[in-house]
């Protein structure tokens, strides 16, 4: 008797205990455990409650601020048909990014700086085509278009063609060989 005892108080206590902590873990509320990469630029808001949970995350917050100044007009009538002298103030909205800098359209390198490497490839890729495309046209004229012009019916069409043929080539061939000589 003396180990039915035993037992019988160790499996009481035993289901006493799983009792207790199934009704703690059921109890406890449930909240999901979501790791933000965090950084100097993000931000998050967690709200939870007994309904549930919400949260926001901006990965890049602020993305852009602004600054804004206003324009004042202040009209100054001199008599009934005196001059009228206008004092204005200007009227400004800025946007910067984040490292501070201005935001002024265009491209802009990691460092914030514009691009101006890029921006003179730009203009020196378009003279280059412009140049190409002249060149190539006025071979063209000069050495193929004589030459197909005589092919009956078709001849002046195909002398179009060949115009056409060396503005294109001499295009391209330009543009390569301004991005070889301007380093872009």
């Amino acid at each position: 008797m003396n180990i039915k005892w035993a037992t019988l108080t160790v499996g009481a206590l035993f289901g006493f205990a799983h009792i207790g902590i199934l009704g703690h873990i059921l109890n406890r509320p449930q909240y999901p455990v979501i790791n933000f990469p965090d950084g100097d630029y993000s931000s998050f808001k967690v709200q939870s409650g007994k309904n549930g949970y919400s949260f926001e995350y901006k990965a890049n917050d602020p993305t852009v601020l602004e600054s804004t100044k206003s324009l004042m007009v202040d009209k100054d009538k001199r008599g009934l048909f005196g001059p009228t002298t206008d004092m204005r103030r200007e009227f400004r909205s800025d946007q910067y990014t984040m490292d501070g800098t201005r935001n002024i359209g265009g491209a802009v390198s990691p460092e914030g700086k514009p691009l101006a490497k890029n921006e003179e490839c730009i203009r020196a890729d378009a003279g280059a085509r412009s140049q190409g495309a002249m060149a190539g046209t006025a071979i063209s004229a000069g050495l193929v278009v004589p030459a197909v012009s005589g092919i009956p019916y078709i001849g002046w069409l195909a002398s179009g063609w060949a115009m056409l043929l060396g503005n294109k080539v001499g295009s391209e061939l330009g543009s390569e060989i301004g991005s070889k000589f301007n380093d872009c």
